[in-house]
């Protein structure tokens, strides 16, 4: 079972659904000394396999896929109702039409089939986030081989995360980009600081812990490491990069001189994600409701309508997004290794 440990260079490339992460991607950072991770989520099961055949098909043997745990609780219906009458007129101004709220239901993003996937393909490294796998799924991977992470945003999720028996943890800050990995996607995320979010875990789960959040400069890096992690994760930096799939419009608005704030919002997922504060989120976030996945279904027609527009798709973004450079994901990662 491969330990984040022995990574030649301490970074981790954050594992970005919806685009962003790439097979080429995840191949930089392995031949930088770190290690990436493929982005499961929103993606089918064969997307999955096809993504991890294209990373070993590129020579690179240690990486990762990171898969979202399923919402514990269901969908609230009236709730999803109201917002979705909230974007029937600007989705209207695109010419979109939004799908109706029974169609809306839950949706646990094929996970057992995902889980399946990694086990056979003995995939080295599978994070999850969104929540905690249970002990048996944790099992399961342990026996094909795969060392478990679990993404975290407090210390008690992460007692909760070394119970179910996982390997390591991504410690998340909450200057991080896009969602926050809250167990609760009705919780505000916490507001608790990297720095002493990382050394109340280190105190209460004996784990390694990777830590992720805002992390976007070589001096950062190093002083987030000397707290006690074994590596930083690393995203919003990554996605001006040549290899990351990062949307022309996302690109272009992270070096958009006029784009200084980012925000926390539930409005274009239902769950809680920093993005680029953008007329999306000025309009929508207050009626903006928790109901993660429908939300994410809801708005996906206004994104991709909306595609080549900043202020109408989400923007994901952490507190480091000024230092994104047009450059190499390799050159990135090495000067932050």
């Amino acid at each position: 079972m491969f330990d984040l440990r022995e990574l030649s260079s301490r970074v981790v490339a954050a594992p970005m659904a919806g685009g962003p992460t790439t097979p080429e991607l995840v191949a930089a950072a392995a031949s930088a000394g770190g290690v990436g991770q493929l982005a499961a989520g929103y993606l089918t099961p064969d997307k999955v396999r096809a993504d991890i055949a294209a990373v070993r098909a590129a020579g690179t043997e240690v990486f990762g896929v990171n898969i979202f745990v399923p919402e514990p609780e269901p969908v609230n219906s009236e709730n999803l109702a109201r917002y979705r009458a909230e974007l029937v007129p600007y989705a209207r101004s695109l010419g979109v039409t939004l799908p109706d709220v029974d169609d809306l239901g839950d949706d646990d993003d094929h996970f057992d089939a995902k889980i399946r996937s990694v086990c056979d393909e003995r995939v080295p490294l599978v994070s999850f986030a969104f929540g905690c796998p249970r002990p048996e799924v944790v099992d399961e991977l342990h026996r094909h081989g795969c060392s478990v992470g679990v993404t975290v945003t407090t210390a008690a999720d992460a007692e909760t995360a070394g119970q179910a028996g996982a390997d390591w943890l991504c410690v998340q800050g909450p200057d991080a980009g896009g969602h926050r990995s809250v167990f609760d996607r009705r919780t505000n995320p916490p507001t608790q600081p990297l720095d002493e979010l990382i050394g109340e875990v280190v105190g209460r789960v004996p784990l390694p812990v990777v830590a992720a959040g805002g992390i976007s400069t070589p001096a950062r890096a190093e002083k987030v490491r000397s707290l006690g992690p074994v590596a930083v994760q690393v995203g919003t930096v990554l996605l001006r990069t040549g290899e990351a799939g990062t949307k022309p419009a996302h690109a272009a608005a992270l070096a958009d001189p006029d784009r200084t704030e980012t925000v926390v919002t539930w409005a274009f997922s239902g769950r809680p994600a920093r993005a680029l504060r953008n007329l999306f989120t000025d309009r929508f976030s207050d009626a903006a409701v928790a109901e993660y996945p429908a939300v994410n279904t809801l708005t996906g027609g206004i994104r991709r309508a909306a595609s080549n527009d900043p202020d109408g798709i989400n923007l994901w973004a952490g507190s480091g997004f000024g230092d994104a450079a047009e450059e190499s994901a390799v050159d990135t990662i090495s000067r932050l290794g």
